[in-house]
């Protein structure tokens, strides 16, 4: 097991690369890559870095030749030989070969595009451009690039028997909320934290605990890396950038309101059994499922992302029901800022009423609230989102207003195409 905080010493005189892998990513950026490369490969995407905590003034924290000389690796990543055997001939979600030859092909050879980077109002502007498949691979590894950054920039300022203490403080709080979760019976829970981790060796140090500590609970990681490393399950399914980039490219408002189905539509023609999730809040849970053509009931679950989760969770289940469908042998994953609290009340809720499973982040992979002094090391809400395609702005309105992306005008139209109405806002922590 790593010595963490020696590791983090020695940051002080040895580069020890942010990102070390190009599957040093969440699995479900490479299913969406495949689907992508298939079914849109010429579609022009621009991804753009967004800090929603704006209190945190990132170009004042990160040395800005640091963060290109980390970005810079990045981009001379390429896949290992054992790396693309584990992609060809490992069983994902019960399935060989989950990944055709033709993209395995074309992944084997591709290094990441170039990135735009400057500094405006104590914040980074980081953009990438580019055909979707590629420039969508660098929405993890730029996350995780800008939060160790803002850790190490924290970190230098400890001494050696600080560190010493803050690394032994933070296993100790991570270790007790593990151990709260080993009494929940049936539980089911992964590791999602990969995009705003605390580091790469945090990360996997993490997932070791979980493994150790839940045993047959904990389920997987979404971290390609450390799944591979670590014999476990990559777990991920899809995300928001299908149906936001898929809605972007739609010309008229009929064309718009068919596009959420579309995007599983073209899902299903490559997936079955549990990678065969829908993630309906986009453009507002309710509105999705009450449009929602009668296929897509046959799906094996939903995945609860914003919101408040218990709404979400209980409108999916009457939605199932209406169907004709038992919502005892669906599938809930819920995986917005999940802590242990919210994890144990949720499990009480719906445990035995349907099939729930945790999707369980940032507060797994980087809480260190109150190690430091005046919490300088506090998770914070970063993102890395498509924010046009072929020229046309993308929007995301959530369940929760204050998650919404896009321009004003397109927000408004998206709300009257989809049907949204009054949102109640909820804060954001992560």
């Amino acid at each position: 097991m790593v010595d963490l905080a020696t590791r983090v010493w020695n940051h002080r005189w040895k580069i020890d690369p942010i990102v070390r892998s190009l599957i040093d990513t969440d699995f479900y950026k490479l299913l969406m890559c495949q689907s992508i490369f298939r079914n849109r490969p010429d579609t022009h995407v621009e991804f753009s870095l967004l800090n929603r905590s704006h209190h945190i003034r990132l170009a004042d924290l990160v040395d800005e030749g640091e963060l290109r000389e980390q970005l810079d690796h990045v981009r001379s990543l390429s896949l290992s030989r054992g790396e693309s055997t584990w992609l060809r001939g490992n069983m994902f979600y019960g399935k060989r070969q989950m990944f055709r030859p033709d993209f395995m092909e074309w992944f084997e050879g591709m290094r990441l595009p170039p990135y735009h980077l400057e500094k405006r109002d104590g914040q980074y502007e980081l953009t990438f451009e580019g055909r979707w498949h590629e420039v969508m691979l660098w929405e993890i590894p730029a996350l995780a690039v800008l939060m160790e950054l803002r850790g190490r920039a924290v970190l230098q300022r400890l001494g050696r028997f600080e560190l010493e203490v803050l690394y032994a403080r933070a296993m100790t709080k991570l270790w007790e909320k593990i151990t709260r979760l080993k009494t929940i019976e049936g539980l089911k829970i992964a590791d999602f934290g990969t995009r705003r981790r605390h580091s790469f060796l945090w990360q996997d140090w993490s997932v070791q605990a979980m493994m150790e500590g839940l045993e047959k609970s904990f389920i997987g990681t979404s971290n390609c890396l450390i799944a591979q490393r670590r014999d476990i399950e990559a777990i991920g399914t899809n995300a928001h950038e299908l149906p936001m980039v898929y809605a972007a490219l739609a010309r008229t408002d009929a064309e718009l309101a068919r596009s959420p189905y579309q995007v599983l539509a073209d899902w299903q023609e490559e997936h079955d059994g549990n990678l065969r999730i829908i993630l309906p809040d986009t453009y507002g849970t309710e509105g999705f499922l009450k449009k929602a053509p009668d296929w897509l009931a046959s799906w094996t679950g939903i995945r609860v992302d914003s919101g408040d989760p218990a709404h979400a969770a209980e409108v999916a289940i009457r939605w199932w029901q209406d169907r004709g469908e038992d919502p005892r042998q669906k599938l809930v994953i819920f995986s917005d800022g999940l802590d242990v609290a919210k994890i144990e009340e949720l499990h009480r809720q719906f445990f035995g009423r349907v099939k729930v499973s945790f999707g369980w982040g940032t507060m797994l992979t980087n809480d260190f609230s109150g190690l430091v002094a005046g919490d300088a090391l506090a998770p914070f809400s970063l993102v890395c989102k498509a924010v046009s395609a072929d020229g046309h702005p993308t929007v995301k309105l959530s369940d929760n207003p204050n998650k919404a992306l896009g321009p004003a005008d397109q927000i408004e139209r998206y709300k009257r195409v989809f049907g949204v109405g009054v949102q109640q806002p909820m804060d954001l922590v992560v």
